[in-house]
């Protein structure tokens, strides 16, 4: 295994069996469920009868989901600690999920396996080419990708991340629109939903929920008029949903 990929696992399997360290940013997510619905919507309307690859799967808490709305779901992970976790909790519900400790560059799938591969803050952790030519392999044609992963321009949230290296490895990348860019080598279409700029300002207030709620409704509208009428300021956003499309045959 590449030094690179050992680290990764390394760094995961710790954070499986000890969450506490994340606890510093917990308050950043107060934000997120906007972009959440978005991608669970999403992912639940392409799931059921389908087949489904949870790329990046942790602990397999979406993959047990997408089990139990009728999907035929493998989940992947660099991370044996993880795993373990997810086939514990499918014993645990009598689901029947194809859980694998598994290289996500190197997938082992057959080509065309699934109609839906799907991940949050996976890709940021990979080496791209590599990770979407396998993506693009083993989707059918006609299949999708979405994945949620941070971006890298805004240059507040890159000072923070150098603040706080114990929360990352440290050969993950988050994304830039090059990066995107370099998806439509793989992908018929690259479909890309920014979130989360000006409604980082609503993070002070939540824990006031009768002020927070209103802010942060203000800010996403902010957000959302912003990044269509100047879409620039999309890559200075936080976080970025991306869809990815297979050419039907």
């Amino acid at each position: 295994m590449e030094k690179r990929k050992e680290r990764e696992k390394a760094f995961h399997d710790v954070v499986y069996e000890d969450h506490s360290r994340w606890k510093v940013v917990d308050k950043y997510y107060a934000i997120t469920a906007g972009r959440e619905r978005f991608y669970q919507d999403f992912v639940r309307r392409h799931s059921p009868g389908r087949r489904v690859l949870d790329y990046g799967c942790g602990q397999g808490w979406s993959s047990l989901a997408l089990a139990e709305l009728g999907a035929r779901v493998s989940g992947i992970d660099i991370s044996d600690t993880g795993i373990a976790h997810a086939q514990e909790a499918a014993r645990a519900r009598n689901l029947v999920i194809d859980f694998r400790t598994m290289d996500a560059e190197t997938l082992e799938f057959p080509d065309c396996s699934f109609d839906l591969v799907c991940g949050t803050a996976i890709l940021h952790h990979l080496d791209l080419r590599r990770a979407f030519a396998e993506v693009a392999r083993v989707l059918q044609p006609g299949g999708v990708a979405i994945f949620m992963e941070p971006l890298g321009h805004n240059p507040l949230i890159n000072l923070y991340r150098r603040l706080t290296p114990q929360l990352r490895t440290v050969d993950e990348h988050p994304l830039t629109m090059a990066d995107f860019a370099m998806a439509e080598a793989f992908f018929d279409r690259v479909d890309l939903r920014a979130y989360h700029l000006s409604t980082l300002a609503a993070v002070p207030f939540r824990r006031w929920p009768g002020i927070f709620r209103p802010v942060l409704a203000v800010l996403e509208r902010l957000d959302a008029g912003l990044f269509r009428t100047l879409p620039i300021s999309r890559r200075y956003a936080w976080y970025a949903v991306a869809i990815l499309h297979r050419q039907a045959a």
